[in-house]
């Protein structure tokens, strides 16, 4: 394993924020992370996990631990089923099951990060999550010491959620297993409207597979949501807030903001949930309560490309990042009775 002491961390996030880590280490096999966990639970020295760092916000004092980047790798394909070591480039392991003929995660190209990451967040975009093709979970659970396979019943997943990101300190994530589908070539049936439309088809239809992982590479870029280390507005967590879901009074209470802000002909964007709550758009809400593309005038400002990502303009610290998604959620709330939450990890600070 390779150690680094008082060593920089913001580099190893797409934000590019945040102070040092007291310590870094970074392990390139399953043995060397539980090794690396063992010795920080056993002496009790407070442990950060990093893999593609695309959902973390490092406060600027850094980490007073050890920061653990997980730089595992194995993409192991056996017909349609696919096992992903954790810290394996998750777009990249996207385009190889693209490229294999197989269907299920590429309406999920482009996101950044590592594949270790994608069941604690039940990552999802376009129409598709990774908890409808995850079969199984390895991973080291701290708590009884060893490491367990967890079904994907077991894994609890919801709306950006899991029983991973319920309980944080007890599993790091080493391996991720799917079941993907051989359509001939062909996507999943398309779900996502935009995608749809774009690719001049009808939802529930398939595309090519490479035509639907294309389409969905084109459509990210455009919201800035593709890593490119000259475009500004990437550096970014991608989607800052998750959308709200929202019981039916408070759906209610919502409209009735929406229709005394905008007007009685305005109506929020509606989804409805299988457990009859709504989930709307954070995006929406967002640019109705004022805050629209390129907003601020400081060092971190709400990309000029979408609404649903704060960035750093390169010079910001997280502290200014703060300000911005402070105001953000104030404005909504203040605006439509709505709380929007966070969806990156704060490390050593809040909203």
């Amino acid at each position: 394993m390779q150690e680094l002491h008082d060593a920089p961390l913001a580099p190893l996030t797409t934000f590019r924020l945040g102070g040092p880590a007291a310590r870094l280490v970074t392990a390139t096999t399953d043995d060397e992370v539980i090794a690396a966990v063992r010795a920080a639970d056993a002496s009790g020295t407070p442990l950060l996990l990093i893999g593609g760092g695309s959902n973390l916000v490092i406060g600027d004092k850094g980490f007073e631990g050890t920061a653990l980047r997980i730089a595992t790798r194995g993409f192991e394909l056996d017909g349609t089923a696919l096992t992903l070591a954790a810290g394996e480039n998750w777009s990249e392991a996207v385009a190889r099951t693209v490229e294999a003929g197989l269907a299920g995660v590429e309406c999920l190209a482009g996101i950044p990060g590592s594949a270790g990451a994608t069941p604690i967040q039940n990552v999802g975009a376009y129409g598709q999550e990774v908890s409808s093709t995850i079969t199984e979970v390895i991973a080291f659970d701290r708590q009884a010491d060893e490491t367990v396979t967890l079904t994907n019943a077991e894994c609890d997943f919801s709306y950006r959620h899991s029983r991973f990101k319920e309980h944080p300190d007890r599993y790091v994530v080493l391996r991720v297993r799917f079941a993907l589908e051989d359509a001939g070539g062909l996507s999943a049936p398309i779900k996502y409207p935009e995608t749809a439309r774009v690719l001049g088809v009808e939802a529930g239809d398939r595309v090519p597979a490479a035509a639907a992982r294309e389409t969905v590479l084109k459509l990210r870029a455009g919201k800035g949501m593709v890593l490119d280390p000259e475009d500004h507005d990437t550096w970014s967590a991608g989607s800052f807030f998750t959308n709200p879901v929202l019981s039916a009074e408070e759906y209610k209470e919502f409209v009735t903001k929406v229709h005394e802000r905008l007007g009685d002909d305005v109506m929020p964007p509606a989804f409805p949930t299988e457990d009859g709550r709504t989930k709307t758009s954070a995006a929406w809400v967002i640019d109705k309560a004022g805050f629209t593309k390129g907003y601020g005038d400081g060092p971190a400002r709400i990309s000029t490309k979408h609404t649903l990502a704060l960035t750093n303009r390169g010079a910001a610290t997280t502290e200014d990042l703060l300000s911005l998604a402070r105001e953000v959620r104030d404005g909504v709330r203040a605006a439509f009775g709505v709380t929007l939450v966070n969806e990156p990890v704060m490390v050593g600070v809040g909203l």
